[in-house]
């Protein structure tokens, strides 16, 4: 199996600017991926996205940077790198969301690559590998729910 990158293209009912909206304002995220948010999109920016409650020891702090902001075309981060570092290429994994229109929706289409880069060894690359597939096949179902259900009260 290669572990390089995870790619879906999934359709979502909405238009580039609807989804757009919804893969890069922190209030939004909320609803469908981490427990909490805290950044600005726009390229160069850094925060932080937690997975758990923030105050328990088991929460889950992860800091990321905005690369790319372009909407309601593209959006991309680096995350899981350590904290107090600069996000590079060598350190990090690469997540950019790219929209395209389909009809009266979205096409997204989602990559998360970099996993050969950070130099993990073989078994802790698999490992990360899995709980990243495992997660984006949690989270992805998730924001076409979200999606759905903004659509709906708009």
């Amino acid at each position: 199996m290669e572990y390089g990158s995870i790619e879906r293209e999934i359709h979502i009912e909405a238009t580039p600017e609807v989804v757009y909206e919804v893969i890069s304002r922190p209030e939004r995220l909320r609803e469908w991926w981490p427990d909490e948010a805290e950044l600005e999109p726009v390229p160069g920016a850094t925060g932080v996205i937690t997975f758990g409650d923030r105050t328990a020891p088991e929460a889950t702090v992860v800091p990321l940077t905005v690369l790319e902001a372009d909407p309601p075309r593209r959006f991309s981060f680096r995350w899981v790198y350590d904290e107090g570092e600069a996000a590079t290429s060598a350190n990090s994994l690469l997540v950019t969301f790219e929209l395209v229109p389909s009809g009266a929706g979205t096409l997204l289409r989602f990559t998360e690559t970099g996993f050969r880069e950070k130099g993990w060894e073989a078994a802790v690359l698999e490992e990360e590998y899995r709980q990243h597939v495992t997660g984006w096949d949690h989270f992805l179902p998730r924001l076409v729910t979200y999606v759905a259900r903004l659509v709906a009260a708009r």
